[in-house]
């Protein structure tokens, strides 16, 4: 079932990332870490569909997305950059990509962190979030998304880690990528859930590194 709902306000989070918050249908529900197809209801974009992670709680009165614009793409985020209040949304009914297992590590690259945003801000408001840890992988820090969020809620399980510059004190700067070794430096448990989301090849750095480093299958969650 498809829904048009309007945008009610949007946040500029980082110099290329937006928060649309948005109408929300009567009896919508969703689980934190779900997503839904959404597509922009104007003139030849109604039949571009693209996957969004809701970055709202169920119980919030209103739907939020936290997008990455893509402007040098001439596409649908590029699109959505450029919708003001008032605009609207098609969204679809929600579905299931990332699901909680319990306490774990959450490894993020760019972007990926979306569908953990709401994992983590329900674990918060229901004092659940001890035992959890985000490891967010980000070129600069000006990428870095809720940085502030992250670091209230998580406090020192929250590791920034930077590829293209030293950051700030609070980064961890790598020359590269995240790899086995700071994953081994970083993690005491591999017995424990990971929680992995990003760009294709971190998400299959990260499975590969996990599983060399003793976690069983069964404990990947990660976004297919």
């Amino acid at each position: 079932m498809s829904y048009t709902v309007a945008i009610k306000s949007i946040e500029k989070i980082t110099h290329d990332v937006k928060q649309f918050t948005y109408e929300k249908p009567d009896g919508y529900s969703f689980t934190p870490g779900q997503a839904t197809e959404v597509a922009i209801n104007k003139d030849k974009w109604t039949d571009e569909k693209r996957p969004f992670t809701f970055t709202s709680l169920n119980e919030d009165p209103n739907l939020q997305f936290t997008i990455k614009i893509y402007e040098d793409h001439d596409g649908v985020t590029d699109q959505i950059g450029k919708l003001k209040v008032g605009d609207e949304f098609i969204i679809d009914d929600p579905w299931g990509t990332i699901e909680y297992k319990g306490p774990g590590v959450f490894l993020a690259g760019g972007a990926g962190v979306t569908p953990f945003i709401a994992i983590l801000r329900q674990l918060y408001k229901n004092e659940e979030l001890k035992g959890n840890k985000l490891i967010f992988s980000n070129k600069t820090a000006k990428d870095v998304i809720l940085r502030g969020e992250f670091e209230r809620m998580l406090n020192e399980d929250f590791i920034s880690v930077l590829s293209n510059e030293k950051g700030t004190d609070q980064d961890i700067f790598l020359d590269g990528f995240i790899d086995k070794d700071f994953l081994k430096e970083q993690i005491t448990d591999f017995g424990q859930p990971f929680y992995v989301c990003g760009p294709p090849k971190f998400i299959e750095n990260m499975m590969e590194y996990l599983k060399e480093l003793g976690a069983e299958p069964d404990s990947l969650v990660f976004e297919e």
